[in-house]
């Protein structure tokens, strides 16, 4: 599979190798049937899927069936993962100012518009491994890159592991994600920026007690409300809701290596509203801040109407001074359970 898919096309075969680049154009349907494998055989970043605005991927596996892509090489930034582009709406300067956005990997692609409702298809019991690159500071490859996707689309049930960069990010939009296991992202778990809107629900992240990463500033959640804080004057900033969310972080690497730098980090305008957060530490684990809304920048603080609602264990590694709330209401609350990993039994991964 590679290069331009411009009708409606239907994956045939169980096993389907992902060669290049492969873009699914404005009006296109790719459809991908439940138990198929979809493999990157090339090295690096120039193997992924990018589903352009208007057009549709339809990738619905089961929990006895998923789907999988994956890469031969077996191991983080393998392939380029999978781009979805969709007409919602960003941040931006004003209500007048037109609502598109280069996509990093391919600046002649569009995403963005006026369409909270678009719909790009829908993806659920998706397997997304081995994924990702950050080429530089305004180019990465993410597990599953969501840029301006609206609510219209679903996407539930997904499956992000041993991933180069994030394991997913959103690019403004409004979609909803149900059922999200993040397992080793060598950056951030779960990235929000550019004027996100939707609820994220039930997701659980992990460092593994071996993982090493090389990425300068990784996190369990970083949000921000516009574009690398670059137009702190936008309308329509992040203003999304997570409702039950564990994030895991038992690395012993010592050094830079096994640390996360923030567990939550939210600034640079963003609204959130957090409910039902668990942060696990391990004995070992090395992080920075547990909960920061803060930054050097008094422009780039989060929004002060974010609410977050935790709990942090064990207790004996708990430092109030790593809560930065930059005036939003952060709130310590050990009845909080966090994600339910019961849900994700279909993956095999073991809690």
């Amino acid at each position: 599979m590679n290069g331009n898919i411009t009708g409606d096309a239907v994956v045939s075969g169980s096993s389907i190798n992902l060669t290049g680049p492969t873009y699914v154009k404005e009006g296109a349907t790719l459809t991908i049937p439940a138990g198929t494998t979809i493999t990157a055989t090339t090295e690096g970043t120039s193997a992924f899927i990018l589903v352009e605005r208007g057009a549709k991927i339809i990738a619905k596996g089961t929990a006895a069936a998923p789907i999988k892509f994956t890469s031969t090489t077996k191991r983080s930034g393998s392939w380029g993962g999978l781009i979805i582009n969709g007409y919602a709406p960003l941040s931006r300067a004003s209500q007048s100012a037109p609502s598109n956005y280069q996509t990093e990997i391919s600046p002649n692609i569009m995403y963005g518009g006026d369409n909270p409702s678009d719909n790009s298809g829908e993806l659920d019991y998706v397997i997304l491994e081995y994924t990702g690159a950050n080429i530089s500071d305004a180019a990465e490859h993410n597990g599953l890159t969501l840029n301006g996707v609206g609510n219209g689309t679903k996407i539930s049930n997904i499956y992000i592991k041993d991933g180069a960069d994030d394991g997913i990010e959103f690019f403004g939009g409004s979609v909803n994600v149900t059922n999200l296991l993040v397992v080793n992202a060598e950056d951030d778990m779960f990235d929000f920026t550019q004027g996100y809107t939707g609820t994220l629900t039930n997701a659980y992240g992990i460092w593994e007690p071996s993982f090493t990463t090389n990425e300068g500033d990784p996190r369990g959640i970083e949000a921000d409300g516009n574009m690398d804080g670059k137009t702190p004057n936008d309308i329509a900033q992040s203003n999304f809701t997570i409702n039950g969310m564990t994030i895991v972080q038992r690395s012993t690497t010592q050094g830079l290596a096994g640390t996360m730098q923030d567990i939550v980090k939210i600034r640079r305008k963003a609204k959130a509203n957090i409910t039902n957060l668990l942060i696990q530490i391990g004995d070992n684990s090395l992080f920075g801040d547990i909960i920061d809304l803060d930054d050097s920048n008094q422009d780039n603080k989060g929004d002060a109407s974010s609410t977050i609602t935790y709990t942090f264990r064990p207790e004996s590694r708990f430092d109030a001074a790593l809560v930065k709330s930059a005036g939003a209401t952060v709130t310590k609350n050990d009845s909080q359970t966090g994600a339910d990993v019961s849900v994700f039994s279909w993956t095999g991964y073991s809690f």
